[in-house]
């Protein structure tokens, strides 16, 4: 039976599975330990980012604010579950040198699952983020509910055989709800408004289930730097993400905001062409079905231009540090997206006086980065690192 781990079951948008701590794998599953402390999760988090090299109770002490004694029992019952272990000794500046700690990687993992509207990537990731496995296959999000979840399933079940895990984080398109983990009307799958598919995963898997918007994941994995080392360089940023469909995921003070209803972040349906071509969610003339129609006839420079327009809108609106580019078409054309993207806000601050205009890069993460993100939604909260 695997460690024992703070609290994911008091996740807020994570549906537990009545009577199970944990997740299944190798053995019945884990029995999670609720520590329910904050402290505790302070503690881990500085385990965390120490790395391989450790650090030790006074340091955590000095960081935390908390009493060496509170410390102590802390990385006690830590090391008690194998989360934590002695990671050697370091030199103090006076009496005997301090035994360092450091994290456990593989005391624990979290899958990720990126569900796009024609194929699924699914992650296994450690305590850090790390990938350690990985799975691809095809998926048609029309087929139906009944056979995307069990080929979903099927495909989680296949890379978590033999180990234990603190539950699934799913991501795909919206709109939908992510507290409830239920969808509304999906651009172009209109089908699905309304599917429970958090609870209906939690009962085909039998693990803690989170659901999300794919850019929301994405952006949380930016956020938190996850195992690919990624990092958003400022307080708040934008994620575009041009894929199948064009959304955006947003940081703002270092958190990500889903608004009320998970409603922020539908960016691809601005209407910037009155009266233009019908898009998927109906309307006419919206930035996706612009920028998909641009990437369809292979005019990539102007598919660059009609997302800059739409990035313009959003510094504009949010007065954000930072425009970061991911999304499979994006993967295709990077420099051609960046320098499209670039010019446009460029040359919206030179004509309001303001110097350079917002830096614009590929975010990192790849191809998997919505699924590391993903995986997140189950990671963060144990570190004190939001609700996921």
């Amino acid at each position: 039976m695997g460690p024992e781990v703070p609290g994911v079951g008091d996740v807020p948008g994570v549906a537990d599975v009545p009577g199970v701590r944990g997740g299944r794998g190798g053995e019945a599953g884990v029995n999670l330990l609720n520590l329910r402390s904050h402290n505790a999760a302070l503690v881990l988090d500085l385990l965390r980012t120490a790395g391989p090299a450790g650090i030790s109770r006074l340091e955590l002490a000095e960081r935390t604010g908390l009493t060496p004694q509170a410390v102590s029992k802390i990385t006690a019952r830590l090391r008690a579950e194998g989360l934590a272990v002695e990671a050697g000794r370091r030199a103090s500046t006076g009496g005997k040198p301090r035994t360092v700690l450091r994290l456990v990687p593989e005391a624990g993992h979290a899958v990720g699952l990126h569900l796009d509207r024609d194929e699924l990537t699914v992650v296994l990731c450690d305590l850090t983020g790390a990938v350690v496995a990985e799975r691809r296959a095809s998926l048609g999000l029309g087929a139906g509910a009944d056979a995307v979840v069990e080929g979903a399933a099927g495909e989680v079940e296949a890379l978590i055989a033999g180990v234990s895990v603190l539950g699934v984080g799913v991501a795909l398109p919206g709109p939908l709800d992510h507290v409830r983990g239920v969808l509304h009307r999906v651009t172009g799958f209109p089908e699905w408004d309304g599917f429970p598919l958090r609870d209906v995963l939690v009962g085909r898997l039998g693990v803690p289930v989170a659901v999300d918007k794919d850019t929301n994941a994405a952006a949380l994995g930016i956020a938190l730097g996850g195992g690919s080392g990624a990092g958003s360089g400022g307080g708040s940023f934008a994620y575009l993400h041009l894929g199948t469909g064009l959304g955006a995921g947003l940081v703002i003070g270092g958190g990500v905001h889903r608004g009320a209803r998970t409603g922020a972040g539908e960016f691809g349906h601005q209407v910037i062409q009155l009266g233009g071509p019908v898009c998927g969610c109906g309307d006419r003339g919206c930035i996706e079905v612009l920028c998909l129609e641009a990437v369809g006839r292979g005019d990539v420079d102007e598919a660059a231009r009609v997302m800059g327009v739409g990035a313009a809108n959003l510094v504009g609106l949010l007065d954000i540090d930072l425009v970061l580019l991911g999304g499979r078409t994006v993967a295709g054309h990077p420099e051609a997206f960046v320098r499209g993207v670039r010019a446009v806000l460029g040359e919206r601050a030179r004509r309001e006086g303001v110097g350079a205009g917002v830096p614009v890069r590929v975010a990192s993460g790849g191809a998997r980065g919505v699924a590391e993100g993903a995986a997140q939604l189950l990671l963060a909260p144990l570190f004190g690192r939001g609700e996921g």
